[in-house]
């Protein structure tokens, strides 16, 4: 059965930096795009980052571009959310989730997305 497993969360101070994992297991990870959703109570659930290596793009929130990266590694089946110069407003759960028939047009929109992870927790204090 196909799992994707989040991981890396934490609690940082404002202005730090954290590394979220997502592990793939039994998915053409290469073939479809990955991508990294978070959940902010009373905010609703936000697209911050997605990747289609297939296509070598890669899509950011404006509210993360410059500061958060998102990168796979095949071999490894994972993918890498690295955050830097955190803010208090990035707190939130932190889920991963991949698609078959994501567009590019849709990739930071849940909606396309068909397999999601468990979340990580995020939490940045000022």
């Amino acid at each position: 059965q196909v799992k994707l497993v989040a991981s890396g969360g934490g609690s940082v101070q404002a202005g730090g930096s954290l590394r979220l994992y997502c592990v793939a297991s039994d998915y053409p990870f290469s073939r479809n795009y990955m991508a990294w959703f978070r959940l902010i109570p009373g905010k609703g659930r936000e697209g911050v980052a997605a990747i289609s290596a297939a296509a070598g793009r890669t899509y950011y929130a404006d509210s993360v571009k410059g500061r958060f990266t998102i990168s796979q590694d095949n071999a490894k089946n994972t993918v890498y959310l690295q955050m830097n110069s955190l803010k208090p407003d990035d707190t939130a759960m932190y889920y991963c989730a991949a698609g078959l028939t994501v567009t590019a047009a849709q990739a930071l929109s849940p909606t396309p997305y068909n397999l999601w992870g468990q979340g990580t927790q995020v939490t940045v204090s000022s």
